[in-house]
């Protein structure tokens, strides 16, 4: 004999698991893509949409070929990176963003050693990261490269050399990671967190992004 089991006999309780059962079904059936809130982490932000969540941003080594160049671990006196490599290495963006800050035409006189100008010829961008990035004693600016254009990760910002106070030095790009301030704050600008770990992980390939203090 058949139970027979009539609306009656079914709880609200019961009623409303079958419900969920049956909406778990059709949901798995369709393919559900739902919101995914993830935390910021040092492999990028995140912005989390419907059905869709944003990856991390590609980050590169900002001296081509990365092969030529040696760094260390240690400045001198702040927070940044010498990069050596042969004069007309390439320095490109570390990631996506928009141009903040270029010089074209190298101020520095070792007479009056104005530190606004040591860097000579530089370029700064204001990555999709909202985090800058500035690199300094170059030996030509890319053209096209001025303010508020947007760039890629990888780009040609320009080409190494030993203008401003580098030129009584080895060759290289100055490299330094701050907050976004106005294009005028130097001391910001030059760097405030160690590019170094960042510059090893991103030469072989890994991505990370910079943590601001």
């Amino acid at each position: 004999m058949r139970a027979h089991i009539s609306r009656q006999h079914i709880g609200p309780s019961l009623r409303l698991r079958i419900v969920a059962a049956v909406v778990l079904v059709m949901l798995l059936a369709f393919g559900y893509q739902g919101v995914y809130a993830s935390p910021a982490s040092e492999s990028g932000s995140y912005n989390a949409t419907a059905g869709q969540v944003k990856s991390s941003l590609r980050y590169v080594f900002p001296v081509q070929p990365a092969k030529n160049a040696t760094f260390g671990r240690y400045h001198h006196d702040y927070p940044a990176t010498d990069i050596f490599c042969p004069i007309g290495s390439l320095f490109v963006a570390p990631t996506s963003g928009v141009v903040d800050y270029v010089t074209i035409v190298d101020k520095w006189n070792p007479k009056t050693d104005d530190p606004a100008v040591r860097g000579g010829l530089s370029v700064a961008i204001i990555g999709d990261d909202s985090v800058r990035y500035y690199g300094s004693h170059l030996s030509a600016v890319t053209p096209r490269i001025v303010p508020g254009v947007r760039v890629i990760g990888g780009q040609t910002l320009g080409k190494t050399g030993r203008s401003g106070d580098a030129r009584y030095v080895s060759p290289h790009l100055h490299f330094g990671i701050s907050h976004p301030t106005t294009p005028d704050d130097w001391k910001t600008r030059r760097g405030e967190v160690s590019p170094y770990k960042y510059l090893r992980v991103w030469r072989a390939g890994t991505q990370l992004g910079p943590v601001l203090p």
